[in-house]
């Protein structure tokens, strides 16, 4: 992993630091397994500790110490036990990362086996990022699974790309039938119309914010893409949509320096108040008001170690 802050950005993205996928010492292109010690250590200038965004996915699993996670604004407190799985475009920031240790597993989106099966959850920019496995079989299972492919990938005679795929697949597959409270009500109904829709919303969010564009660019109905959305999530296509941009927003508005008026424009909004207006509905504060408390927490955090 490489720090590239010109990274290709996508829609709205902004100047929000980036790394690339680029392991120093890559075996098998497109994946890299190592610790988060190791990684620690070959990312200057305490690069973990501040906010970053990265085009790959990273699974961590926390096996020493502890520290937190934070992942889109939500703080996740890590122990041994904890799964983390940051996918990309997800703006990120480890809290004392050397206070910890674990397997951690990175591979670019085009590496699974199968995206048709997996595709419909290791894209999912709403997914869980943090699970609490403790000491149950579920972890026993990560574990053992995480080893398996270390075990591939430092084979002596030469790592197999089509076997690294295969066990990836599983691994992920094992992860997305975990036990996880609140963000997927049926974890199987992500089927290829919520597939189809989520990667238009990626395109699209920053340009039109109506249902009925998304339903007419993919062919199906509203209420196909409401009833796809509801499975998924537990929310309306619409709530889907606008939960998208107002993340975007926070992003946008707590890492970079961009006025609002900017911002606003970059995610589709013809007047600042407008947008104003949405934000505050939505984040339950004004933009200026949450950029301004997102500086004080910034302020108040130690530097890094």
């Amino acid at each position: 992993m490489a720090n590239s802050p010109d990274a290709p950005e996508g829609a709205g993205e902004g100047p929000i630091p980036g790394f690339g996928f680029n392991p120093p010492h890559a075996l098998v292109p497109g994946i890299e397994i190592t610790d988060l010690a190791a990684l620690q250590s070959r990312v200057a200038d305490g690069g973990l500790q501040r906010v970053h965004r990265a085009d790959f996915h990273s699974l961590t699993l926390i096996t020493e110490g502890s520290g937190e996670h934070t992942v889109d604004f939500v703080v996740h407190p890590c122990r041994p036990g904890t799964l983390l799985w940051v996918r990309p475009g997800q703006v990120q920031r480890f809290t004392a990362p050397r206070r910890m240790n674990g397997t951690h597993l990175l591979f670019t989106p085009a590496f699974p086996e199968s995206p048709t099966a997996t595709g419909r959850f290791a894209d999912d920019w709403a997914g869980p990022s943090c699970r609490q496995l403790g000491t149950s079989g579920d972890y026993a299972t990560t574990a053992a699974l995480l080893s398996r492919i270390r075990a591939e990938y430092t084979r002596p005679e030469g790592a197999s790309r089509d076997i690294l795929r295969l066990l990836l697949g599983a691994l992920l597959l094992h992860i997305d039938r975990l036990p996880h409270r609140g963000t997927h009500p049926d974890p199987h109904a992500r089927g290829e119309v919520y597939a189809r829709f989520r990667s238009e919303l990626e395109r699209s969010y920053a340009t039109t914010r109506r249902a009925d564009d998304y339903a007419d660019r993919l062919g199906y109905t509203v209420k196909t893409l409401t009833r796809a959305c509801r499975a998924a999530t537990g929310q309306s296509v619409k709530q889907v949509i606008d939960a998208r941009v107002a993340l975007q927003a926070q992003r946008l508005l707590a890492h970079t320096d961009e006025p609002v008026a900017v911002i606003a424009r970059r995610l589709g909004f013809s007047e600042p108040t407008n947008f104003g207006k949405f934000f505050a509905r939505h984040c339950g504060t004004s933009p200026g008001d949450f950029r301004r408390s997102e500086q004080m927490t910034a302020l108040a955090e130690p530097p890094p170690a």
